[in-house]
């Protein structure tokens, strides 16, 4: 899958280009409400194309320099990036910043579109011609906040994209995702080496990972190490929030996610950004406390650990915790099979009736409250797809849906069939709405 970044000075309208491609209305997105913050990454599809987005700091002229994590930022960006769109404010015109900017890009050897931002102001006019100076071979003026021009930015962007194709690849695909120094690299080392598996000998590479295909118990999978492609220089450890860069890729690939934690350091706000991300593409997710072998009175500090583990992932209570070490290899025969539980479970299919029946059930045992003399009436379920499972209720109208009540319906769903490792989806949909 291609990548595009976003690149210019403070104050440009990056953000809300970013947004407006990522979240717009027109559907070139499908938008699910996530639980991270911070966003720097997202997925756009158009047309044929899916591609994914990466939103950029503003790269600012500060006594000589760039404030170096900025700058870091923005060096990590161009690399990963197949198109860069260099956003630029026609209201303020050429500046020296911009200038700045354009020195970065020219070095990088990438396509490069000058997005001339903000042309519904008046000043634009005036000012649009002097962009031209830059020297980049594509240009189109746009106004993301009024939404002008973005269509024709999306076909420069992809007029050099082949279609997106699914792979054809049958093994089970599991990533191994996490921040810099939990052990990622070392933990695919462990599981290639541990007896009773085969590492192939042809193993793909793509950009962002290594791809390393391996028979465990006559079962084909391949392991993702988003760790494995480490780049030259410590900006790609340094800058943690953009680990997810090298993430993200291979979360899109992946039949499920394993969620690496460093039991030294404990949980910290950024793994449950990662882990948000893989909820967000409707993976299921393997927590993986690393380092276990360093950690003394294990029982009593497993007991605190998945207390820790329960109260910052409320939003995926359903996934699976492995203690390990990658190092000695304690424990390291659980994993694999924890994997295949949260693969099989992500494929489950509940027949029709079964599923309509257990929430008729459940319905009847907790009626929902009424609000302003209505009641939820539900008429139908249904089970219309996989990966993760996702269920169409029918109901007279969905606005009378609390969440709580949805909640419920869901554990009911989970005591009912064995959804153990997977997220699942529940959709209400009006009486004769399509699905």
């Amino acid at each position: 899958m291609k990548t595009v970044a976003l690149l210019g000075r403070p104050n440009v309208g990056k953000s809300t280009l970013f947004n407006r491609l990522v979240g717009s209305k027109i559907a070139i997105i499908e938008d699910t409400p996530g639980i991270t913050r911070d966003r720097i990454y997202g997925k756009v599809k158009f047309n044929k194309h899916i591609f994914n987005l990466i939103d950029t700091g503003g790269i600012d002229l500060s006594d000589g320099d760039f404030n170096n994590e900025i700058k870091m930022q923005a060096e990590i960006a161009i690399d990963e990036a197949d198109v860069i769109v260099f956003v630029t404010d026609a209201k303020e015109g050429l500046t020296a910043n911009d200038k700045i900017v354009k020195d970065m890009l020219m070095k990088s050897g990438k396509k490069v579109i000058v997005a001339i931002n903000k042309m519904d102001s008046k000043q634009a006019q005036d000012n649009m011609y002097d962009f031209y100076e830059l020297g980049f071979d594509h240009y189109v003026n746009i106004s993301s906040e009024q939404n002008d021009g973005i269509y024709d930015l999306l076909e420069m962007i992809t007029e050099d994209f082949d279609e997106t194709v699914a792979e054809t690849d049958d093994s089970i695909k599991f990533s191994i995702i996490g921040r810099p120094n939990v052990g990622k690299s070392s933990l695919t080392n462990a599981i290639l080496n541990e007896e009773r598996v085969i590492v192939s000998d042809v193993a793909g590479t793509t950009r962002d990972a290594i791809d390393i295909p391996f028979t465990y118990h006559g079962q084909s999978f391949t392991v993702i190490d988003t760790a494995g492609m480490r780049k030259k220089g410590k900006i790609y450890e340094d800058v943690e929030k953009y680990s997810l860069l090298r993430s993200m890729r291979a979360i899109d690939r992946s039949d499920v996610c394993l969620l690496v934690i460093d039991a030294t350091e404990g949980i910290i706000e950024h793994d449950k950004h990662i882990a948000g991300y893989a909820i967000e593409a409707g993976k299921p997710v393997v927590i993986v406390v690393n380092k276990w072998d360093t950690i003394e009175n294990k029982d009593a500090e497993m007991k605190k650990f998945n207390n820790d583990i329960k109260n910052n992932f409320q939003f995926m209570p359903y996934a699976q915790v492995v203690y390990l070490s990658a190092l000695t290899k304690k424990r390291i025969h659980t994993l694999i099979p924890s994997v295949l539980k949260s693969y099989e479970s992500s494929h489950r299919q509940i027949p029709t009736n079964l599923i309509n029946d257990c929430i008729v059930d459940a319905y009847n045992l907790n009626l929902p409250p009424s609000y302003k003399g209505k009641r939820l009436k539900i008429y139908f379920t249904q089970q219309v797809s996989t990966c993760p499972p996702t269920f169409n209720i029918q109901v007279n109208s969905k606005g009378l849906v609390h969440f709580s009540y949805e909640r419920y319906l869901e554990n009911k769903i989970r005591e009912s069939f064995d959804f153990e490792g997977t997220p699942i989806i529940i959709q209400f949909k009006n009486k004769g709405e399509q699905n």
